[in-house]
């Protein structure tokens, strides 16, 4: 073990915080407020007809629930006002509340349509006004909400309004990463409205939901779909070398039911991989409504080699998962990418280094991130968001990282260790990792959830780990990741940043789920001179050596019996230097031969 990288990794604070540099990514310089990610955010089940309301709003801030009576400014919607993209940069306290406004003007309204307003996430806590009207209150910073705000639209001008309230890690809430008081792997508290915000004008009987489980044993697709109302629909479904199509009559739905179930055969699929991800196209034509959506033909499981290794499995065969821990932060505006392109990069970078797989830790991304995925063929390791009080540090960190063995012997049903000790926050916890894996059901990309990360907020890991099971049979589940092993789950889950990499092969998988850390500073690329990582290099060369030596080491251990390893991580974070690339993604820190070295690999 290396004892001065880990003591040197854990420090509670810093003395003193240096002022942040602006750094800027290239997606944000120049901005035009007026095409502000402007795609449509839900690939999964789109329409043609819908209006984008990201741009300028208005906002306040107020000590008290009372709605203001004059603004305090603009502001730049979907960025959270903690950023410099939002244009306000001032943080919403404990127990304060943030105010938006935004005026819409509907030239007409059409007839025997419905109005639909959706809200991609805005965190944490938020209620919602429509002339006036109160829609509805939401909880959950990482999930999306809708309205039916038809009955209370008008022709001309309409007022749009949000109060939010969001404690951070003063609160219980899930919050991954945010932190009141940043430093070392945590990072800067955001709030309010962090994705896109749109309409959808749809008919009186539209496609309400759709979940689509690819059947790969079977080759076929199971389809269920929720309408508004029961009527006849079209299935229309693009394989690589023919289209299919699938009638539903109106009498196929129970009574009372507006959920219909059709399992669809695909003769001579085509398998998805990160080497050949090939996505089938659907159509769904019911009454005036038509919407699109994917899947992709992939199986994710658990079984063994030739030799009874216990592997995990794509598509039937073992398959070694190499990732990059991805934690989805922006320089210039935190959670929120700052354009389409600049998620497709990271996507694209790392699988120009030899990664087939992400690791997205502690934070959901919007769909279209998802959809990018599935596209150009990455495996996406899903965490569940985490919560509860603030963790305590010696034991959720120090401890495992000096007696790693000694966490396989504590119950995590001792709430008090886990800061879970509140009954009411642990049920909330449970209804958002209910939501999540309803939200992300579609996503072809996503192989695995992990809802524990390192002990924090972990509780009833057992328990929890089969109530994602009957939620998604299909996907495996590291029920602890890193450490406080509870010995259920589909994986054996391990961190190691300090001491030697080796494989334990057991009863499951063997997963090395965070390795690496090494950190970089590279000059006018950073957040402030302070550093934080596991191992410091000086320069490239340095870094790169490091590197090559643990991707060789992760192919040695895959013949004893390893099964996925996520290196740390994708970027830079703040004050955190030890990503592959620097925060404002301009400079991959492996020297140009290293980069040549490892695709060789």
């Amino acid at each position: 073990m290396r004892i001065l990288d880990a003591l040197s990794s854990i420090k509670t604070h810093k003395s003193e915080v240096p002022p942040s540099r602006k750094l800027r990514t290239i997606w944000s310089d120049p901005l035009d407020p007026n095409r502000i990610l402007t795609e449509y955010p839900r690939p999964q089940l789109e329409r043609r007809n819908w209006i984008c309301l990201n741009g300028i709003w208005e906002y306040a801030f107020t000590s008290h629930k009372s709605r203001p009576l004059t603004p305090d400014g603009q502001i730049l919607v979907p960025f959270s006002p903690e950023t410099r993209l939002s244009g306000v940069e001032k943080r919403l306290e404990p127990g304060k509340y943030l105010w938006y406004f935004r005026h819409i003007v509907l030239d007409e309204l059409p007839e025997r349509k419905r109005l639909i307003l959706h809200f991609g996430a805005v965190d944490y806590s938020c209620g919602v006004w429509w002339n006036g009207a109160f829609l509805g209150s939401h909880q959950g910073g990482y999930l999306p909400f809708t309205f039916d705000v038809t009955d209370f639209v008008r022709s001309g001008r309409n007022t749009l309004c949000l109060r939010v309230q969001d404690d951070s890690d003063e609160g219980l809430q899930p919050r991954g990463k945010q932190t009141l008081s940043p430093s070392g792997m945590f990072y800067p508290a955001q709030s309010g409205i962090w994705q896109t915000v749109w309409m959808e004008w749809v008919p009186e009987g539209y496609v309400e939901s759709l979940r689509i489980t690819p059947l790969f044993d079977r080759e076929t697709v199971r389809m269920e779909i929720t309408l508004t109302r029961p009527q006849p629909i079209e299935i229309w479904i693009q394989g690589e070398l023919h289209a299919l199509c699938c009638r539903v009559r109106a009498s196929e739905f129970s009574d009372g039911d507006h959920r219909v179930t059709k399992e669809i055969a695909l003769p001579g699929l085509t398998p998805w991989s990160p080497e050949r991800p090939f996505l089938y196209r659907v159509r769904i034509y019911t009454g005036e409504d038509a919407v699109s959506s994917y899947f992709a033909m992939r199986k994710f499981s658990v079984g063994t080699d030739e030799a009874g290794v216990p592997r995990l499995l794509l598509n039937n065969r073992p398959y070694f998962f190499n990732g990059v821990l991805d934690q989805g932060y922006w320089p210039e505006s935190l959670y929120t990418p700052p354009s389409d392109a600049a998620m497709i990069f990271d996507i694209q970078q790392m699988k120009a280094l030899g990664f087939n797989m992400l690791r997205k830790h502690l934070k959901i991304e919007p769909l279209r991130w998802y959809y990018h995925c599935d596209r150009l063929g990455m495996v996406v390791w899903q965490d569940l968001v985490n919560g509860g009080g603030k963790p305590v540090m010696p034991f959720v960190c120090y401890l495992p990282t000096a007696l790693p063995a000694i966490t396989r012997r504590v119950s995590d049903r001792h709430y008090r260790l886990f800061s879970r000790s509140d009954k009411r926050a642990r049920r909330q916890w449970e209804r958002e990792c209910a939501e999540t894996i309803e939200h992300l059901y579609n996503c072809p990309c996503i192989g695995l959830w992990t809802p524990f990360n390192e002990g924090w907020g972990q509780f009833d890991a057992l328990r929890i780990t089969e109530k994602i099971r009957r939620l998604d049979g299909t996907r495996p589940i590291d029920h602890a990741s890193g450490w406080y092993d509870q010995g259920g789950g589909d994986v054996q889950s391990v961190h190691n940043y300090f001491r030697p990499l080796s494989v334990r092969v057991g009863r499951r998988p063997a997963v090395l789920s965070e390795y690496g850390g090494s950190s970089l500073l590279i000059s006018g690329h950073t957040c402030s001179d302070q550093s934080y990582g596991y191992r410091a290099c000086k320069t490239p060369e340095a870094f790169t050596k490091i590197f090559l030596a643990q991707q060789q080491k992760i192919r040695q251990l895959e013949a004893q019996g390893l099964c996925a390893a996520v290196y740390t991580q994708v970027s830079d974070i703040e004050d955190e230097c030890n990503g592959l690339f620097t925060y404002d993604r301009k400079v991959c820190k492996l020297t140009r031969e290293g980069q040549i070295a490892l695709c060789r690999q």
